[in-house]
């Protein structure tokens, strides 16, 4: 039960509309769609500037740099847990062995941390540039993160001088209920990324940032060839239409809730978490890979098993009720079986 890359009608119509008249331009100058996507983003935001990208491990990439040049030669503390991406910088913030291994050495001065208050506190001194977290960490399973510790890492980097950073490529633009999970939590970063969700289908991501930090990049620090185009700007624009309704945010609540609740009444299932519709759960006595190949070949039923025992699933924000009933029938065929 994970989105697929269909691109929504609204998508469609405003790619089309932007192809007849220009593929692309430099993003050394404004177009109408660019500038109308950061404003809006921005807006409905944090309230700073926009940097584009063509991914989400670039929009990483861009807000390490962001927090490099804001306190030069400062450390960037990371969570046990977390997936930032797999180019070099995300790749050095995600401290996971599987990953990281094969490609050693990698940039250094981060701090990898258990992901409590009581660790970010103690991580967090002179000498930080930044902490990066995703409000939701998804690669490692949908855990969410307690408004405790998201709280903990905003007051020590006020207490010293340092960037919070949120990674809101998965969890964000309406994935969680609202359009961004940190307006849940009522702690609002100094930059965030964002990605998948934007583009409606199309590759796209952006740091955007709090007035704060809206100046520290300048011209030069950071680039990219296609990002922020005419073409995949106006395809965002569209997704965002969608994506803004609180129609759709309360709709997510509702049926991620809903979801939440019947896998909870499945077998083996021993645990089930989330927000939204961004849920995982437990299976007991584990094999979730297997579980997912099954729940593929038997049931045509799309799932993903983030390790051995956890498998997580990411429907489409504009899943119907049916859908989910359905889903659920197919899941305890599977786990029935």
């Amino acid at each position: 039960m994970s989105s697929v890359g269909h691109c929504h009608p609204k998508v469609v119509e405003a790619v089309r509309e932007q192809a007849g008249r220009l593929l692309h331009v430099s993003n050394l100058f404004f177009s109408e769609p660019m500038q109308r996507l950061a404003e809006r983003l921005a807006g409905g935001s944090l309230g700073g500037g926009v940097f584009f990208t063509n991914s989400g491990t670039e929009a990483v990439e861009a807000a390490l740099k962001l927090a490099r040049k804001a306190r030069q030669g400062g450390e960037i503390v990371v969570l046990h847990g977390a997936f930032h991406g797999r180019t070099f910088g995300a790749l050095s913030a995600t401290p996971q062995e599987s990953k990281q291994a094969p490609f050693a050495p990698l940039v250094p001065g981060f701090v990898p941390v258990d992901p409590t208050a009581e660790a970010i506190r103690g991580a967090v001194s002179e000498r930080t540039a930044a902490v990066l977290v995703e409000p939701v960490q998804g690669e490692s399973g949908v855990r969410v993160l307690g408004d405790d510790v998201l709280r903990a890492a905003r007051e020590a980097c006020d207490d010293h001088g340092a960037a919070l950073l949120f990674d809101e490529i998965q969890c964000g633009l309406a994935r969680t209920g609202t359009l961004w999970a940190y307006e849940q939590s009522g702690v609002v970063p100094d930059a965030m990324t964002t990605a998948k969700a934007l583009g409606g289908g199309l590759p796209i991501g952006a740091l955007i940032t709090g007035e704060r930090m809206r100046d520290v990049l300048q011209p030069g620090d950071h680039g990219s060839t296609f990002a922020g185009g005419p073409l995949v700007a106006a395809a965002a624009n569209a997704a965002l239409d969608v994506l803004e309704d609180p129609a759709l945010h309360a709709r997510v609540r509702e049926l991620g809730e809903r979801l939440r609740e019947g896998l909870s009444e499945l077998p083996r299932v021993a645990s089930v978490r989330g927000r939204g519709l961004m849920v995982a759960f437990e299976v007991e006595g584990g094999d979730a890979p297997g579980l997912a190949r099954r729940a593929l070949v038997e049931q045509r039923l799309v799932v993903n098993a983030t390790g051995p025992e956890t498998i997580r699933l990411l429907p489409p924000l504009i899943v119907e009720e049916a859908e989910v009933v359905e889903a659920l029938g197919r899941l305890r065929a599977v786990l029935d079986a």
